[in-house]
């Protein structure tokens, strides 16, 4: 059975899904999950969450999927155990930390790969497969076919995101807000920075294409693709910072899609919450231009009319769809938003109405023109349906019971339901009766006041056997039974832990450290080798979300999971930084898999890497072999989708350069083969002069993308000369053996 999984950002917002047909939802605490600025749960309205959601079948699955901090660990694994004594049914993570204790602690909490991971293969499907994952959250990007073959050969449980807001950008591999506006969203605070307003411009003839919401992704809605979707495990609604109506709007209409249900109307009906307009998505082969809307970044609404008049204040709305007061209107003018509540809505004659169909008449302050476009962003008699069902019960379990009353005995009552069986058993004796001995029609009332519950009663075996049971006994019992139901459900649940296996320990011996370089052209790549640079990444660089693998010889560079799993027997690999890696436990995993270093997270900070090379020292006895990029364009997102073709410049990234600006900078255009996207940061990284100082790092990597071929000889040059400056660092006054040399013995 596919299972409709839905966001909640708080306990309304999880009532509201789970009254409108959710089978499972997903929500985040106070720490470590990917909406920082929700409002999330603590312990309490966890423990409270996880006990309303199990008592209706309803699974409860926690995100965790930020990066962790090595100062942060042990609090994340403190919260891990709290979960789990809560039973909590999964956990979603990004960080190799958080997923590695989840499989080698837990034995009925589940670990699930976050969209953060940027698997959308088969390959990197596999590798967590055997690593112990239950389930894996593809990347967005992934199509409906892949999905598919990856389901069928995999054998994984999978899930998919189907509605709701879209990252321009992979997710995981978006560095934006946290580079230029210091809010990491792999810390779960993305500012939302592709939803500013860019101007692109062609920097080769320093032409402006204008300004637009370039960055700016329509809301991803698949329901009229939902028999396409039924063999996939769980279908998952974009969510946990949208309010409770929203919520129950969208899972409501899903959840009719899914069980053949859904209208024309109830598909429509969709427009009637928060919407950025519409996409298929990369899930349905939406062309890449087709993904953004550039106009507004913000709730889209729906056309209801447009101005036909104006005189003496007053505005002709001609409407093809009903406005009711109260409803919340925006009036595009100039392309520009005026935004009203029609607090006041007239007739022809001037009449107060509350609604119209037709033609209508408000006041205005802002001056608009004839043939302005109106939209609907709230429909308030539509939120006041959708607030009527936040306490409604979407299905209820039958409670089946046998009573056995007999005069002189106590009343015991044997009921199952919720898939426990409790048994009740009376306080007091029952008498036998005078005149009107108990009924199995009495019984059947009493027990039937279950509206409260998550009862409805069904099977009720009774034999009169002349006793007189008191209504009042049987309020009572009805009661306590269900109490003890509940309570069995609950406890029901495992809460088993493993015993923790033995790792064995992987170190490196440290050495000089050198340098190393990756370059986007053939150029670079000759400069870098002339400057006496002897390891350079090029044609052996595998980015991530890249899923054509081909052979290659020698070492390779691996910025995806997928990439791992393909070549760990056949070459030796580096990860890059794409994989995110910010402690010691995320480079051990690496470098279990095979990893020959471990390229570190743009990330962290100096005293964070001490960190990092600290608690893997005292974990394995040696250092890890780390690379970390000291210069370049830092690559601020990843994406599948080209502005430049949005923009009617397709193909002329060949011959020519550009750019995107806001008030703040200029971000390079860097397009590939592939057609795919990178966008730089305008300002370059340079951390030369730094590089005595950090120490542990076996080799330092400059970045090269839009540097021309003297640009890369002197900053390559210099690189080599300031390195110098560490070898006399006391931390490699040591004998050291072959560079790499790699150390194992089991702990």
């Amino acid at each position: 059975m596919t299972e409709l999984l839905a966001p909640a950002g708080n306990m309304e917002s999880l009532k509201a899904a789970i009254a409108n047909g959710a089978d499972a939802i997903y929500l985040g605490m106070q720490k470590f999950g990917a909406r920082a600025y929700s409002s999330n749960f603590d312990l309490e309205s966890l423990e409270e969450a996880v006990k309303y959601a199990h008592l209706r079948d309803v699974k409860i699955y926690v995100t965790m999927n930020t990066i962790v901090f090595e100062d942060e660990i042990s609090d994340m694994k403190k919260q891990l155990h709290q979960l789990n004594e809560i039973g909590v049914d999964g956990v979603i993570v990004q960080d190799l930390a958080v997923f590695d204790y989840v499989v080698r602690n837990f034995i009925d909490m589940e670990a699930h790969c976050s969209t953060q991971m940027g698997l959308d293969d088969l390959d990197g499907t596999l590798l967590f497969k055997e690593l112990g994952a239950k389930r894996v959250v593809l990347a967005r990007e992934t199509s409906i076919e892949k999905v598919k073959e990856i389901k069928r050969t995999a054998k994984i449980p999978l899930e998919i995101f189907v509605h709701g807001a879209l990252c321009v950008s992979y997710s995981g591999n978006c560095l934006m807000s946290g580079l230029i506006g210091y809010r990491s969203g792999n810390r779960g605070r993305c500012v939302g920075s592709c939803r500013k307003q860019y101007e692109l411009i062609d920097t080769t003839t320093n032409t402006s294409l204008g300004k637009s919401y370039i960055l700016s992704t329509k809301d991803l809605n698949t329901i009229d693709h939902i028999d396409d979707l039924k063999d996939i495990d769980s279908l998952k609604i974009e969510g946990r910072m949208k309010e409770p109506a929203y919520v129950a709007n969208v899972v409501s209409k899903y959840r009719l899609a899914l069980d053949g249900k859904a209208s024309d109307e109830d598909k429509e009906n969709l427009n009637k919450t928060f919407n950025r307009t519409y996409t298929k998505g990369y899930l349905f082969h939406e062309d890449v231009k087709d993904i953004t809307n550039i106009q507004k970044p913000n709730n889209f609404g729906y056309e209801i009319g447009k101005i036909t008049k104006s005189f003496k204040g007053m505005y002709e709305i001609t409407l093809n769809k009903i406005l009711n007061q109260n409803d919340i209107i925006r009036i595009d003018h100039d392309n520009e938003d005026v935004n009203l509540s029609v607090v006041k809505l007239y007739d022809r004659d001037g009449n107060l109405i509350n609604k119209a169909d037709h033609v209508c008449y408000i006041k205005i302050k802002e001056k608009l023109s004839i043939g302005d476009i109106v939209y609907k962003t709230k429909d308030y008699l539509y939120y006041k349906e959708l607030e009527n069902t936040l306490d409604q019960e979407f299905r209820r379990f039958n409670l089946d019971i046998k009573v056995y009353a007999y005069p002189g005995s106590k009343l015991v009552i044997d009921a199952e339901g919720l898939g426990v069986q409790y048994l009740y058993e009376s306080a007091e004796t029952l008498g036998e009766a005078m005149n009107n001995p108990a009924t199995k029609e009495q019984v059947v009332k009493q027990f039937s006041r279950l509206s409260d519950t998550v009862f409805t009663l069904n099977d009720v075996e009774f034999e009169e056997y002349n006793a007189f049971i008191p209504a009042k006994l049987l309020n009572s019992a009805r009661r306590e039974i269900v109490q003890g139901l509940y309570e069995l459900k609950l406890n029901s649940k495992k809460k088993r832990m493993k015993k923790e296996a033995a790792k064995e320990k992987i170190s490196f011996t440290l050495q000089e450290p050198y340098i190393t370089a990756a370059v986007t052209t053939r150029e670079q790549y000759d400069a870098c080798v002339s400057a006496g640079i002897t390891e350079v990444y090029f044609d052996n660089i595998i980015r991530r979300n890249q899923n054509t693998y081909e052979e290659r010889e020698g070492a390779v560079l691996i910025g995806g999971y997928g990439g791992i799993y393909h070549y760990r027997e056949t070459n030796p690999f580096i990860t890059d930084y794409s994989l995110n890696v910010v402690n010691a436990t995320s480079c051990y995993e690496l470098h279990r898999l095979g990893a020959k270093r471990v390229t570190l997270s743009y990330e962290l900070n100096k005293k964070q890497i001490k960190e990092l090379l600290d608690s893997y020292y005292e974990a394995n006895g040696g250092y890890p072999a780390l690379e970390m990029i000291v210069y370049g364009r830092a690559p601020l997102m990843f994406t599948k989708y080209c502005p430049l073709k949005k923009m009617n410049q397709c193909g002329l990234c060949k011959s020519k350069s550009y750019v995107i600006e806001d008030e703040y900078g200029s971000f390079p255009i860097l397009s590939h083969d592939d057609c795919t996207t990178t966008i730089l940061n305008g300002k370059i990284l340079n951390l030369l002069d730094e590089m005595p100082s950090i120490k542990g790092v076996e080799s330092f990597r400059l970045y090269f993308t839009t540097e021309s071929r003297d640009e890369v000889m002197k900053v390559a040059s210099d690189a080599l000369k300031k390195l110098e400056g560490s070898l006399n660092n006391s931390l490699f006054n040591q004998e050291t053996d072959t560079r790499g040399h790699f150390n194992k013995e089991i702990i």
